[in-house]
């Protein structure tokens, strides 16, 4: 049961990272739901990783280094496709 919770607790967060770094860079981003939580989940990974090492302990600074990353992979994707920080580029 512990296990079940752990990974609907992961999803919920990858989806409320993801979503708020959409929100940070708004557009019409054309990856979906499914783009969206990974987008969260790896800049959630990639938070945690900094806050361990920077703040050594489970802090709010993670949830904004995890928005932090996946914003900055979101920015990523966008230049890929040959848009910029508020232009998705094409799809």
């Amino acid at each position: 049961m512990q296990t079940i919770l752990f990974l609907i607790s992961m999803v919920a967060a990858g989806l409320i990272v993801g979503g708020l770094a959409r929100l940070v860079l708004p557009g019409k981003d054309p990856i979906g739901w499914v783009g969206t939580f990974m987008l969260g989940i790896v800049g959630s990974f990639l938070g945690g990783i900094t806050e361990a090492l920077v703040a050594g302990e489970r802090n709010v600074f993670g949830l904004v280094a995890a928005v932090f990353f996946a914003a900055l992979l979101l920015y990523v994707v966008r230049r890929l496709n040959g848009g910029g920080l508020m232009d998705p580029g094409e799809g």
